[in-house]
């Protein structure tokens, strides 16, 4: 769980090196899988979610959310909506 600006802005920036634990970092993992290469997850994706500890209403949840992330973000990009200014990433924010 991110618990401090520093920890936030190390997500945003490179998740991986951000002290989260590894359980994070695979669900992270397939948040990037999921959003850039959906068409590539495959069985072992989610049974590695599984090796983590997830089961499957957690890894249903998890999917429910990236993809509603990812589909806000799709609308909001197609309507050409700026994002508030605190949800916004880099030099922007």
């Amino acid at each position: 769980m991110v618990e401090s600006d520093e920890q936030r802005k190390g997500v945003q920036e490179d998740y991986r090196s951000a002290h989260l634990t590894p359980r994070e970092i695979a669900l992270l993992d397939f948040a990037v899988a999921l959003t850039k290469t959906p068409s590539r997850l495959r069985k072992g994706d989610l049974d590695a979610l599984r090796g983590y500890g997830l089961n499957d209403e957690q890894i249903v949840d998890a999917v429910h959310c990236i993809s509603y992330f990812n589909f806000i973000n799709r609308v909001l990009d197609g309507l050409g909506v700026d994002p508030e200014p605190s949800m916004r990433y880099g030099k922007e924010a």
